[in-house]
Parts: structure tokens; sequence; C-alpha cells
């Protein structure tokens, strides 16, 4: 019996296509090429171009191109066909080595922070790969590193590869003094959950906030939110099951292992989670699962919506991303051994993690920074905004006994000394979960919870695996001149244990009383965006990335203004949409409202005078203040806007944004929602949030 998932990698040029279509020679070196980094010539480029051009004309496929992910946080592609004209008038498919390895995109109209000007319009799109050529609507995809005529990265790809061979060097320093010689690569690896929402495409269209902006400017709480915990883990209704069955089988031919799916917490919310594989992989897959999972929603007259909040009220979504470190030869770093020098391997790595989280903090929050998921990030349903790791009882007991110097003596388990005994053997599930942690150990992995639906995980494993290798960069310089490898290994990982045990915090992160704490700690709180992006070029993270060859100077300031720029951007469209409803519909909807009421008390008056129309006229008192009101405010904002859209400076610009306009906005949403909670439901202009959340 035939089944979807035999459909499965069927859209991919994967390692089984190249094996079955490539010589034994061409395979190896390609393979080389891929596992070590290598370098790749012609012949070998222009035989992989010939079978992935034969490959994608037996799928059906007519044109290729480069697939690349720039600094918009989505993907790009510029698509040529496969035809090239023949002597005799007719065409011929062609495709050379040339074309697989190197395209040309216009540099200047993708955002590049001041990288590119206008009349500098040359970019390279150059082949990753490192990651598996597909199939999608009938376009062979070549996944691709794009960057600037001058060199410089305009992409998320190529500092995310850059960082992960970071990583791979220290990593093998520190393996190398454990005596693994025969360790060839360190990847990190990442799984990233994906949190949606779902509602009906004729509503959705009938809200320019949701098209404009993605989300909800105006909306009035529904009776019925997600007070009763019914929605999560419930029984999956039809029409949205039909679309993750399509989903899962579209994601299946592209080789992604969709593997869990179920209702989220709020109404008409839901997740997807994969199988984990190596980061660079895993990025390109969630750039494929938003574009797709968009897409068949469309066929299912639904609308996927990939904004952090789109409702105010209930929580927003967010993207899990669970990362670890294994080898080539299959074994999770992350995970504790059997045998003593697995024990002190893991708990020296653990380590790494550890300070690269408390001396990179601002990096994790910078990774997760945007204006979406400012809506999200400590609204009692996401991580604060305060970085901190969460380890569980056991670990943080066995840290604490390392700290002090006192054997572990855990109910049941053998006593700790590095090196000698076991450290206890820890169950997968060995403390239990805090979903209030931004940053929490789970087994054998780390989840970053604070990424948002629809970032790019690229921008948080950049920050991860960059820190992570100065952690080890650190320990590799130390132990490699030490006299005594496990006496300095030893005290190694006390000291790291007792100098970064501030950002360890097992705790409630939604508890008020946590701020205070972690500022007493000397941790890093910056609430919003615009507190939080500038830190980028801080000195000490300037030096990181330029130490670790991520980013120059130049790609990190270009990045920095991009994404306030970006900020900025984004308000600023919600602003004129918020201008826009309110005055082309809510407020002629408010008002002949009231007229209505008036007319209504009118004609009752004229039948009988005596009656006191109270109803009528205490709306009409409270429609007419609200709609005064709502009218002072939408000028006032329109002002507001103005002046702070003149403001020369990015930074600045994002500040007045956060301290001025989004208060306002706050302010007139405030009355227009109190103004439909008084208008009868056929006279507001648009769907409601009980028709948006409760339809599908």
């Amino acid at each position: 019996m035939d089944h979807d998932f035999d459909c499965f990698g069927s859209l991919v040029f994967d390692d089984r296509v190249m094996k079955a279509t490539l010589s034994a020679e061409i395979y190896q070196k390609l393979r080389r090429t891929i596992d070590e980094g290598s370098d790749l010539d012609a012949a070998v480029a222009n035989a992989v171009a010939a079978a992935m051009k034969t490959w994608a004309l037996e799928h059906g496929a007519t044109h290729f191109t480069h697939w690349f992910q720039p600094l918009t946080g989505i993907t790009a592609e510029k698509h040529e066909s496969f035809i090239s004209p023949a002597s005799d008038g007719r065409i011929i498919p062609e495709f050379s080595g040339r074309e697989l390895i190197r395209g040309e995109a216009d540099g200047s109209s993708f955002p590049s922070g001041g990288l590119r000007a206008t009349f500098e319009a040359r970019g390279y799109t150059a082949w990753d790969p490192t990651s598996f050529a597909f199939i999608k609507d009938k376009t062979l995809c070549i996944p691709t590193a794009f960057c600037s005529y001058g060199g410089e990265a305009l992409d998320k790809k190529t500092p995310l590869l850059r960082s992960m061979d970071a990583l791979n060097r220290q990593a093998l320093r520190v393996l190398r003094l454990f005596g693994h010689r025969n360790v060839g690569r360190v990847r990190t690896c990442v799984g990233a959950e994906q949190e949606y929402f779902l509602i009906d495409r004729a509503l959705y269209l009938k809200r320019k906030d949701l098209i404009f902006t993605g989300r909800t400017l105006f909306g009035a709480p529904p009776p019925k939110g997600q007070e009763m915990d019914d929605h999560y883990y419930g029984s999956i209704k039809p029409r949205v099951a039909a679309f993750m069955e399509e989903l899962n089988r579209e994601l299946w031919k592209l080789g992604i292992l969709a593997k869990t799916e179920h209702n989220e917490v709020a109404p008409s919310q839901h997740e997807l989670a994969p199988v984990y594989t190596t980061t660079n992989i895993a990025t390109d897959q969630n750039q494929l699962t938003m574009e797709i999972m968009q897409k068949i929603a469309l066929r299912h007259d639904l609308v996927c919506l990939l904004h952090e909040k789109p409702f105010a009220g209930v929580n927003g979504s967010g993207k899990h991303n669970n990362w670890s470190i294994a080898t080539d030869s299959g074994v999770n770093l992350l995970s504790p051994g059997d045998t003593p020098y697995e024990n002190a391997q893991f708990l020296l790595f653990l380590c790494a993690v550890i300070q690269a989280v408390d001396d990179y903090q601002d990096l994790l929050r910078i990774s997760a920074a945007t204006a979406g998921n400012d809506h999200r990030l400590g609204a009692s349903e996401a991580p604060p905004a305060i970085i901190s790791i969460f380890l569980g009882d056991e670990l943080t007991a066995i840290m604490d006994a390392i700290v002090a110097g006192r054997p572990y003596n855990g109910a049941g388990k053998t006593t700790l000394k590095l090196g000698v005994d076991a450290l206890p053997r820890f169950a997968r599930d060995n403390t239990d979960r805090n979903r209030t942690s931004p940053f929490a150990f789970t087994g054998n992995k780390f989840e970053f919870r604070s990424v948002g639906s629809s970032d790019s995980i690229a921008c948080a494993n950049i920050m991860i695996n960059t820190a992570v290798a100065e952690s080890l960069r650190q320990f590799a310089d130390r132990l490699e001149a030490a006299p005594d490898f496990e006496s300095e290994l030893h005290e190694l990982i006390r000291e790291t244990f007792r100098s970064h045990r501030r950002i360890i915090f097992n705790g409630n992160g939604y508890d008020e009383a946590w701020i205070q704490e972690a500022k007493a700690r000397g941790l890093c709180n910056y609430p919003a965006t615009p507190e939080a992006l500038p830190h980028l070029l801080d000195e000490k993270n300037v030096a990181l990335f330029k130490r670790h060859r991520v980013y120059s100077l130049t790609e990190l300031a270009a990045r920095c203004e991009t994404l306030l720029e970006n900020y900025c951007k984004t308000v600023q469209i919600e602003a004129k949409t918020m201008l826009s409803m309110t005055r082309r519909e809510l407020l002629p909807a408010i008002s002949g409202a009231a007229a209505k009421l008036a007319a209504d008390a009118g004609a009752k008056r004229a039948l009988c005078p005596e009656l006191p129309c109270r109803y009528e006229l205490d709306r009409v008192q409270r429609l007419s203040a609200l709609s005064d009101g709502i009218d002072r405010q939408t000028e006032a904002i329109a002002a507001e806007a103005a002046e702070i859209a003149a403001i020369g400076s990015t930074a600045l610009r994002a500040a007045a944004i956060r301290e001025r306009l989004l208060p306002a906005m706050g302010r007139l949403r405030a009355d227009c929602d109190a103004a439909e909670a008084l208008v009868p439901a056929g006279q507001w202009p648009f769907p409601s949030y009980a028709e948006l959340l409760f339809s599908v």
C-alpha cells in the first residue's frame, strides 16, 4: 500500500539521487566539498549541473533559480528557464556548472543597511552545496549565499555558515584534548517548532489591518478566549486537519521532517514541529515551511498568520529553537555519557553554553528583537525579555556541589568527582519543563524560546554558535597550555560555574520579583527592540564577530541599521493603517450608529412624547464622546507620526516610535474597542474577534 510518506524527499536532489546520478568519482569529490569544505573544481560542477538538470526535467521543472535569504527575512528567487536556442530554430535544455555555482542579483534593491547604494547594484549568489537543491513550483531551487560586489554578506545564510565553521574549529580543539582524533567535524543541530494561526480567508480580506500588517490593530475581546484551556491539544477540526494533511505531504516531498502537529493554546492557533537537523538545513527548511504553510492555507480558503501577536488578549506565536551540538560520528555533546571522561566532556560543553549565554545575553535578546515580537515577550505567554538559563534542580545541584568543592550525593546516585567517578546518568526528562525560561536545558539540548514566529532562525543560531565558539576558544587556549589537563579541567569547570551562576534561574520568569532579582544580579533587561538593537555594536560584540570572522564591522553596522529601519517601517505602516481604518471605516460606523439611535429616539418620542428613551440617549452620548475623542487622537497620531518620520537618525526615530507613537496608538485602540462593544454587530465595519477566532 502506498502512503503519503512514500513521497518523502521525492523533490530533493539529495544524497540518494546524487549516488544514483553521479559517477563514483564525482560523487566522492562532491561529498568532500560538502563534508570538509574543499574546493569544487569546474569538472565536478559541470557533472553535477548536468545530473541536476536531467533529474529536474524528469520531475517537471522548466526553470531554475538561485534561492537565497536576503535581509528582508524572507526568501528571494529569480527564475531562469533551462531553454537555449539551437541552430535549427528549435530549443534545447541547458544548465552549466557556472550557472549552478554562481548567479547575479541586484544588490541594491534588497535591504543592505547602506552597504549598497542605488547605483551600486551588482550582487552575487553562490551555491551552498551543504543544503540540497529542491523543486518547488516546477522550478529547480538551488540554495545559495548572497554577497555584494565587494564581498560583504547581504544575506542570513553566509554569516550562519561562518558561525557554524567557527564553532566547529573551536569544538575540535577541545575534543582533541579529550583524545577524540577520529572526529572530523562538529555541527550544531536545530529543530524549530513553528506556531501559527489559521483564519477564514473571506474574513481576513475584510480586515485591512491583517492585510497590511499581519495583526489586528483593533478588536474588542470576544466573550470567550482561551480561558477554558479547551483548545490546547484539543481535537483538530476537519478543515484544519485537511490543511495539515496537505501541508505534511508537501513538506515531506521536500525532505522536511514534519513530525508533530497539534492545536496550541489560543483559539485558531496551531503548531508544527520537525525532527532536528543540521542548523543550516534547518534554517532553509523553516523558511520553506513558512512559505508553504501560507500557500497551502489559501487552497483551503484559509489564511496562515505568522505574526507574533495577531490578536490582543490571547497568546501570540513563537518559534522554539531547539539547539544542540553533535559530532560527525553521531555523539551529542550535550548528552551526559556513561564514563568519567564523557561526564567531564559534557560538563565542559555545558559550561561553554552557560558562559556564552551570560557573556552575550544581549546578543540573544537582539536575535529575537522585532516590532512584532515586542508584543509577545514577557506577556505571561512567552519568555521574558531578560535572558536566563533553566538547568533544572539536578544539574543545578551538581553545579553547586562542584563550586563548593564537595561531592554530589543525589538520591541513589554515585558520588561525582571529575575524571574519576561517573556522573549520575540523566534520564531525558530528569527535570520539569519551565515554559517561562528563555533558554532551557531539556535533557540533551537547549530550547531557545524567545524567537518570533515570523523570524528566520538564522540570527538566533548565529548568535548562539558564535558565543559558544568563543567560550570553547577560551577553554581550549587554557587547557592546551595547562601542565596537568585533568586538574586544570576540574578547576576550569568549577570557575565557570562559579563565575556565571547569575545566569541560572529555575523559577517563574513571569514573576515581577524576577525583574528586580535579575537587576540585582546584573543581567540585561531590554524590554523592546529600540533598547536592544544598538547594543549589537557594543565593543565586545564587534570584537567577538570579528575574531571568529562571522561579521565584519561594516556588515554588523549594516545589520543594526537594517533591523532598526525595519522596526520603524513596521510601526509606521501600522500607524498609517490605523489612521486609514479609523477615518474611513470606524468613525463613519460610530457616527452612523449614533445617528440611527438618535433617529430611533426621535421616532419613539414622536409617537409617545413621554418616553424617556434612556437606552438610545445614553448610547448616543457615549458614542458621540468616543467618536470625538477618537477623531482628536487620530489627528494627534497623524501629526506625531509625521514629526517622528522626519527624525534623521534611525536609532532616535525607533526610540521615539517606542516612547511616543506606540502608546498613542494603544490609547486610540482602547477607545475604538470600547466603541465596538457599543455599536450593533451589523453596523461594525469589519469582522470581530469572535468571528475571526472561532469561524474555522
